[in-house]
């Protein structure tokens, strides 16, 4: 398996058949790669070529290293294994207070009946409790009521 090359320093302009054209002269070009922008599509300005051998890979680094592609002068040297990042977009997960993927617990919440445990989701206003009776009123209620027991 021949090496990989990494290519900087390209124009914008430049596709993936004009990069493989630019290094057959050298020898047996395997791929050739133009990395581009995820949303926009545009070239990034450089790319990847795999030459068939190393001594192809040797020699196109020799011949086209710094030398002009259009306005500009690309850079030609043996590609690095990529290096592993971490993943998700927004680096190492941070927690907030100790506690892992929220906000620090507000007053109350660590009291029995407060907000953090509602118990068994009935209690005095309401919440399901599991029983007939809907949202945590009277069991067997129809409907909602008041405190003096009419419904609305």
């Amino acid at each position: 398996m021949g090496k990989k090359m990494f290519v900087g320093g390209l124009p914008y302009e430049v596709t993936e058949s004009q990069l493989s054209e630019m290094f057959s002269a050298c020898g047996q070009v395997v791929s050739a790669k133009v990395i581009k922008d995820r949303d926009t599509g545009l070239s990034k300005g450089f790319g990847f070529v795999e030459m068939g051998s190393d001594a192809e890979a040797a020699a196109a680094i020799m011949k086209l290293h710094n030398s002009p592609v259009g306005a500009r002068r690309i850079i030609v040297n043996e590609a690095r294994p990529m290096e592993a990042r971490p993943s998700g977009g927004f680096g190492e997960k941070k927690s907030f207070a100790g506690r892992p993927g929220g906000f620090a617990p507000r007053p109350g919440d660590d009291k029995p009946g407060g907000r953090g445990d509602r118990g068994d989701r009935g209690g005095k206003r309401g919440g399901f409790d599991g029983k007939r009776g809907g949202f945590g009123g009277k069991k067997g209620g129809k409907g909602r009521r008041d405190e003096s027991g009419d419904s609305w």
